[in-house]
């Protein structure tokens, strides 16, 4: 029987729908009725309401409406089911049963037994609550009752981000946290929990009286957090509590008391502030230490009582293409920060740095100033005095939008400005290495360059190449007496012109499985020699290793201290290959010919960058690299250098890499034959290597070594046990830290790190488990 009471079955529909959801007001439309028990609404706001059910009845002398059996509702985006639906319009309230299911627009799914709500949604009951969130949290509650239009009850009310159990629906998730009463007030977006534990494993660990959180609508909450925990040697056991205030809409701070059993009360703070085009954060940091005598006598450790830091961080958008910023640190010793693992701030060698950058399209630009701490125990900061402040160092790269004479122009410059307060300057192996001279060096340098590639019908391209490049240096730098080199003092003025040519004949062949690539490569380039050839500062062209990835670099020094000059050819091949099963093998193979003028990597240098590198011959070393890639998870490439005479390996880096489901392992070993004219006169061997596997879907172990075959010793060792499912993760991992320099030495020689983290409340950090 159908009946037509647009009022009613209205209000009918927007009580159930917003009661079920204990949300806001659903405004509806007019509606329709059919003979068959299907009501549909007229779509005059683009919105449509459909319910059916096997009966719909409207009593006019009782004034109540009835739906029963299979009532389904649709509206705006909500979707209900029930048994039976009915209203009361005398006493104003809906009432509906047996089986009720909601799921709002967002996915999220509301259960209940029962619900019973007045009409204009003040007050309300729901019985045998459930809900499932789109992200797999649930909640669940014997009742809930709305009381008014800002409060609502939730008795006995359950929470977890858990998945139940397949196998065992009944078995209590790995957590949940269980209240007698919640209490949501929609006035000051509060959750209040009354009498709340949290279980693990279904037995209570943890009770609290009563805890109040945000809810869903607060994006920020002035409150406690989770705490952090740590165990060293010399601090003991430390314990923090953050607290986190919001300042305002766009600034809020974390202060951390943090309590060590060896050390007593660090206090650290971190205020962040937005802004419509960057952020600035502040991190402050201070101690009086009680046990300073538990450190090494003498280190800056055991020397300062009374330590901290402040350390301020900004990033600025100017415009879409350029911006600034900075990273500073200030603190009353060298090794405060690093000690106590101060978050971002604890590595051996800090950088502070102020920076403006632009990138277009065919240009980009590169200001940037540098001081470096050197967090170590030595107390005279001797180590932080060697090292280079930058004031400053800039990059500009520049490309001409189009082609000149058929080819790309670009212009490079660099200029670099420094100061050194103390000379770094030591002996390895009876070697003098001179890293840095103390004094001013200022350098700017400019360099253009045009290259064509001309492609011919045979597939041969062919490049040549023309390059000019002029410095302008001054240095006031004293160089020490052992050094036997021409070493110039005041201004300096230097170039370099360089005619290239480079020809390369890619050959394909394709197979019924596979296809190959071959490309014979060489070169010619054509200069004068290079001038003052160890008689300036070498600051940033000191790293140097010749191998396959630098063989068909015009210039193979690392930086513009150094210029590569003479006549030099460069001849190899370099070959692709792929394969139907999934393989793909990828090599190039070379060897590099000074053929006139002054070898650079033969003359003198302050640091010798050249010494033992390959190429200090008419006929450098051979040089050849390889990778592998297998369908099967498994990697290996591996770097080479053969001597040119005998074809002894003299460096090679190789390293193999295997991962399935269930195991994943990377070992790299690293072999150096002895440089006796860089320093070292012994072969270097390093092996590093470091794995997981997982015991089963959620346990898993990790470790890592890097161990020095030649000292004996290992500079980290690391090992670790890992459980992860759906709604947690915990990790476990210890960590041994060694060094042969003393003076470098970590405070703390091993440390234990823990990580427990549930998922939608926050993680529970013991030390750093990185």
């Amino acid at each position: 029987m159908a009946v037509y009471d647009r009022g009613n079955i209205r209000r009918l529909c927007a009580a159930l729908l917003t009661g079920a959801a204990v949300c806001a007001y659903i405004s509806s439309a007019p509606v329709a009725f059919a003979e068959d028990g299907i009501v549909a609404a007229e779509n005059t706001d683009d919105s449509k309401l459909l319910l059916t059910a096997n009966q719909l009845t409207y009593n006019r002398d009782a004034e109540r409406v009835v739906a029963t059996g299979g009532v389904r509702m649709h509206y705006t985006g909500y979707r209900m089911v029930a048994q039976q639906v009915e209203y009361d319009q005398k006493s104003g309230r809906v009432i509906a049963r047996g089986n009720i299911e909601l799921i709002e627009p967002d996915g999220n799914k509301i259960y209940a037994d029962e619900l019973d709500v007045t009409d204009d949604f003040s007050q309300g009951f729901l019985n045998a609550l459930r809900v499932e969130t789109t992200d797999n949290t649930r909640i669940a509650g014997e009742s809930a009752e709305r009381i008014d239009e800002n409060t609502t009850v939730l008795n006995n009310g359950v929470y977890t981000a858990c998945l139940p159990c397949a196998q065992r629906p009944d078995k209590a998730p790995l957590w949940q946290v269980k209240a007698e009463r919640v209490v949501q007030d929609g006035k000051t977006h509060t959750v209040r929990l009354e009498k709340a534990r949290f279980e693990l494993f279904g037995k209570p660990i943890a009770y609290l009286p009563f805890m109040v959180v945000p809810d869903n609508t607060v994006k920020r909450k002035s409150g406690f957090l989770f705490p952090r925990m740590s165990v060293t040697d010399n601090l003991g056991f430390g314990i923090g509590v953050p607290y986190f205030q919001v300042l305002s809409d766009t600034s809020d701070a974390t202060i951390t008391p943090y309590y060590y059993t060896n050390q007593g009360l660090l206090l650290q703070a971190e205020i962040r502030q937005r802004f419509e085009n960057g952020s600035h954060t502040v991190n402050i940091a201070g101690i009086n230490q009680k046990n300073s005598d538990d450190f090494t006598l003498g280190t800056s450790d055991a020397e300062n009582d009374t330590r901290g830091m402040i350390a301020s961080k900004g990033d600025f958008k100017i415009n879409p293409r350029w911006s600034f910023g900075w990273d500073v640190m200030v603190q009353t010793d060298n090794n405060f920060s690093r000690t106590y693992e101060l978050p971002g701030y604890s590595n051996s060698t800090q950088t502070n740095r102020l920076y403006l950058q632009g990138e277009g399209e065919r240009n980009s630009f590169d200001l940037a100033a540098y001081y470096f701490n050197i967090q170590d125990r030595d107390e005279s900061e001797f180590e932080e005095r060697k090292q280079a402040i930058v004031h400053p160092s800039l990059d500009y790269k520049w490309y001409a939008p189009e082609d000149v004479y058929g080819g790309e122009l670009s212009v490079t410059t660099n200029f670099t400005s420094l100061t050194r307060l103390e000379q770094d300057i030591y002996t390895l192996d009876g070697s003098e290495r001179r890293n840095g001279l103390d004094g001013t060096y200022t350098r700017f340098t400019a360099e253009t360059e045009w290259k064509r590639t001309f492609t011919f019908d045979s597939g041969l391209q062919v490049t040549p190449l023309l390059a000019a490049r002029g410095d302008a240096s001054w240095n006031d730098m004293t160089v020490p007496a052992t050094y036997d080199g021409d070493f110039r003092s005041d201004a300096t003025l230097r170039g370099m012109v360089t005619g290239g040519l480079e020809v390369r004949y890619p050959l394909l062949i394709s197979g019924n499985t596979s296809s190959h690539v071959i490309e014979p490569i060489a070169q010619l380039f054509v200069r004068p020699n290079e001038q003052y050839s160890g008689g300036l500062p070498n600051e940033d062209a000191q790293a140097f290793v010749f191998d396959a990835t630098n063989l068909f670099d015009r210039d193979k020094f690392s930086g513009f201290d150094r210029i590569e000059g003479g006549t030099r050819a460069n001849l190899g091949i370099r070959y692709n290959g792929t394969f139907d099963n999934g393989y793909g093998i990828r090599a190039i193979a070379g060897q590099s010919f000074h053929l006139a003028g002054d070898n650079p990597f033969a003359s003198a240098d302050l640091v010798n960058a050249g010494a033992n590198s390959g190429l200090e011959t008419d006929r450098s070393d051979y040089v050849a690299m390889a990778a592998i890639d297998a369908p099967i998870g498994i990697t290996l490439s591996s770097s080479l250098r053969f001597d040119k005479d005998d074809l002894e390996i003299e460096r090679s880096e190789t390293g193999v890499g295997y991962t399935d489901r269930r195991f994943s392992a990377k070992v790299s070993y690293t072999q150096v034959k002895a440089q006796p004219d860089y320093g070292y006169v012994f072969d270097r061997e390093i092996v590093q290597a470091s794995g997981s596997v997982k015991v089963n879907d959620n346990w898993s172990l990790f470790g890592s070594i890097n161990y020095d075959l030649n000292n004996k010793y290992s500079s980290e060792r690391k090992i670790g046990i890992t459980y992860q499912d759906e709604c947690t993760i915990l990790t476990v991992a210890y960590t041994d830290v060694g060094t042969i320099d003393s003076q470098r030495q970590a405070a703390n020689d091993w440390s234990i790190g823990a990580r427990l983290s549930f998922r939608t409340l926050g993680d529970v950090n013991i030390g750093s488990t990185d």
